[in-house]
């Protein structure tokens, strides 16, 4: 069993950063890729961003790359989201998700094994 609790959301103006921290409990984080979704209002939740177990690769959504970059730290069972140059349609509840050596099919809901219960980030135009 493991457990995603996310924090440092908030409102902040568009073009500004925030970085999103996601601590995980439980054993055996290393042997997890990790992700980020989110999901607006009146619409779907979408894949954000992912970070192979080992940290030695990611991967990004088109609409976050280049501003959006995601890290772990396994010795402290944490993985980080620093987004920057923000845009209101970056406004979103932001899911912390983990699946067990899903790397290659974190893009897909399907795949995740853990999700967190959000935090709301709002950009202000």
């Amino acid at each position: 069993q493991v457990q995603l609790v996310e924090s440092g959301g908030g409102l902040v103006q568009a073009g500004g950063s925030l970085r999103l921290s996601c601590a995980a409990s439980g054993r055996l984080f290393s042997s997890y890729a990790m992700g980020w979704f989110r999901q607006a209002p009146g619409k779907e939740r979408e894949f954000v961003a992912a970070i192979h177990r080992s940290g030695s690769s990611t991967s990004y959504a088109d609409s976050v790359k280049g501003r959006f970059t995601i890290s772990r730290d396994n010795p402290k069972n944490t993985i980080f989201l620093q987004m920057n140059s923000l845009k209101p349609e970056d406004t979103a509840v932001y899911y912390c998700a983990a699946a067990y050596f899903g790397y290659n099919r974190m893009y897909s809901q399907a795949a995740i094994d853990y999700w967190g219960r959000g935090t709301q980030v709002t950009v202000s135009s």
